[in-house]
């Protein structure tokens, strides 16, 4: 059914540019969005009712009964709307009328720009999962630019200007100090209506329970609606109205904070305060970290891709596959459709049978807060999903093979000698691992390889076009959180830092051992791939390597030439444990242990460790297998006490 409007079009904009509305409600049973002023759902109903009193005169039919009025106000659903997007907010005990409004919507905008808010309630999150679309829920943006952009664009009017920050989750309207001052610029008339609505409302609440207008970052003990009541503003003398103001306006001031007196997203309280309010208030938090459980390093990285549902048993592909094949060169959809996450949904359907629900995501950036950012193809992607009969979803984290056929053929190469590229590529990342895992690396405990097809688009114009293998690696998803990200507070517990820098140094030295690096210049170290994992008394139980990029890299200098770098561990975290040169001690006391572990396991199993790879192919150029023997002769050489000493010299709180 074809969705009738009431009112200005969710996404028109005036003369200027501005959104004509950003409030609306719709009515499923009548096929109705009501968009008229003022953005005040509660006052949309009654004007929709009002339309609809209207309409049964016209027929000389009576008004409807209350009874009538409250049944069309319990089945609508709340929009809000933005510059490019609507906004339903579900009401998470009747997720049919959300979907329901959404369907209508559709038939308006693009699905895309069609999005669910109150993804803190396990209903309306588990409703939504179900459909295969994470990529649907409202989330903070990641930028700074669009985070600021996001803020200022939630600004309303009730009756008057758009002077209040809008909650679209509680539905409360924020008025900052500033935003209170600048009414004092307003005609006597204006000033008196604007006092007289926040009188008014400052009072009253919504449907949901909460307040409709309150005051941002203030002492409620100092200042609130108590100073307005009492008083009726459109009634009083200029004289008096203008000295009632004063006296508001410095009761605010006196009642906030001097970090909170501008509005400014370039102040960090200031910002940060606001987006609390706004976006993080009422239990509302970032859609990765509600959806999947995720470690807090994942929070705003995830980019949730489009997938599909299940029917009785059926994958039924996303409508939204449609739309980009009607419109190919639409960015955005080519982003959301990606066809490489297509075939990893695939091969998880294949893998695991019946499943109740599927969603999967990419993470566009790298996690590490030290690496250089480059522009690559290569992608990372997280799944989750449940099997039928499971009471737990299921994570796993894929990574696309940095060295596979599109990147040489890329470099201009032929089909064929990119395959065999790619091919050797992959013996060598698995050996890699294995090499690791010889040498006392904790790794997570299995990885497995697919190759599914995709159609090559890159600078190779003899193949574009063509079908392709594209390498990638599943993991299990490792919860806990990166050794680099842990919450500073965390160091507080008791024994937690002891406890930790243990943890730390052993897997250091399998670091070490190994020659993790980038760039041959660095060691790779505690800068995202280690994830603790805490017991169930709050303490690290273990570190655990997700990924073991750089292995090998480093296998020509001495351990004591690179062993200068991990002091960094102890040296970063000295402000934030209580006694630094025990954490240091202890970190330099696990190190030795393991490394010292390590070298006796390979001197009494020389020749199982020697002979490990000898099938592969030898080339003193860097082949594995040479890597090999040159890391293992590294170890074997290696005094341990004159390594830890030469760490030990660059930790400052023992220096």
């Amino acid at each position: 059914m074809q969705l009738e409007l009431i009112g200005p079009h969710p996404l028109a904009r005036d003369e200027r540019g501005g959104q004509i509305t950003r409030i609306g409600t719709l009515f499923p049973a009548y096929s109705v969005l009501y968009t008229k002023p003022p953005g005040v759902h509660a006052w949309q109903r009654l004007g929709f009712m009002d339309h609809l009193n209207g309409q049964r005169a016209a027929k000389g039919l009576p008004p409807m009964t209350p009874e009538e009025e409250e049944k069309v106000a319990i089945n609508s659903v709340d929009l809000f709307f933005d510059a490019d997007q609507i906004l339903i907010r579900p009401d998470p005990d009747r997720m049919e009328l959300a979907f329901a409004a959404d369907e209508l919507l559709q038939g308006l905008v693009s699905k895309r720009q069609v999005k669910f808010m109150s993804v803190s309630d396990p209903r309306v999150r588990e409703a939504i999962k179900r459909q295969g679309e994470c990529w649907r829920l409202s989330s903070i943006p990641k930028s700074r630019e669009a985070k600021e952009h996001l803020v200022f664009g939630s600004k309303v009017a009730i009756h008057g200007l758009p002077i209040y920050f809008y909650n679209r989750l509680t539905g409360t309207r924020w008025l900052t100090y500033q935003e209170f001052e600048g009414l004092g610029r307003l005609e006597n008339p204006a000033l008196a209506r604007h006092l007289q609505e926040l009188a008014d409302h400052s009072l009253r609440r919504n449907r949901l329970g909460r307040l409709e207008l309150d005051f941002f970052a203030v002492d409620l003990r100092r200042f609130g609606a108590r100073d307005f009541a009492g008083v009726v503003y459109e009634q009083l003398p200029p004289d008096q109205l203008r000295s009632k103001y004063e006296e508001l306006k410095a009761h605010f001031r006196s009642a906030i904070h001097e970090a909170f007196s501008r509005d400014d997203c370039s102040n960090k309280a200031w910002s940060e305060r606001m987006l609390s309010t706004l976006f993080l208030d009422g239990n509302e938090t970032q859609t990765e970290q509600l959806l999947s459980g995720l470690s807090p390093e994942f929070f705003l990285q995830i980019e949730w891709l489009a997938g599909g549902r299940f029917e009785e048993g059926e994958f039924l592909l996303d409508p939204i596959f449609e739309e980009l094949a009607t419109h190919p060169a639409d960015k955005e959809l080519q982003r959301l459709c990606d066809p490489r996450a297509m075939e990893i949904i695939f091969n998880l359907i294949r893998d695991y049978g019946d499943l109740e629900y599927i969603n999967l995501g990419c993470i566009a950036e790298s996690l590490s807060l030290d690496r250089p950012l480059k522009v690559v193809r290569r992608g990372v992607y997280l799944a989750e999903f449940r099997a039928r009969g499971e009471t737990a979803p299921i994570k796993r984290f894929m990574r696309l093979q940095k060295w596979g056929v599109w990147e040489h053929l890329d470099e201009q190469k032929d089909l064929l000698q990119s395959m065999q590229e790619s091919d050797e590529y992959t013996d060598y990342t698995l050996d890699r691992r294995l090499g690791c895992k010889q040498l006392g690396m904790n790794l997570c405990r299995r990885v497995s390889m697919r190759r599914p097809n995709e159609v090559y688009q890159g600078k190779n114009g003899r193949y574009r076009g063509q079908t392709i293998r594209t390498t990638y690696f599943e993991r299990e998803y490792l919860p806990g959180i990166a050794t680099d990200k842990l919450p500073i507070e965390r160091y507080g517990r008791p024994g937690y830092a002891a406890r930790l820098a243990a943890l730390l140094g052993r897997a250091a030295a399998s670091g070490m051992i190994v020659g993790r690096s980038l760039d041959g210049k660095r060691p790779v170290f505690d800068d995202g791939d280690e994830v603790v994992r805490d017991g169930e008394d709050g303490l690290p139980d273990e570190v655990l390597v997700g990924d073991h990029t750089g292995a090998f890299t480093e296998y020509k200098l001495s351990l004591e030439e690179i062993a200068a770098e991990y002091a960094r561990p102890v040296n970063v975290r000295e402000t934030y444990v209580s006694d630094p040169a025990g954490f240091a001690r202890a970190y330099l006391a696990a190190f030795r242990e393991q490394l010292l572990q390590v070298q006796r396991d390979y001197r009494k199993r020389r020749r199982a460790f020697d002979h490990l790879f000898k099938h592969r192919k030898y080339d003193i150029g860097g082949s594995f297998a040479y890597r090999w023997e040159c890391v293992l002769k590294r170890l074997d050489q290696t005094q341990p006490d004159v390594v830890i000493e030469a760490i030990r010299k660059h930790i400052r709180v023992l220096s």
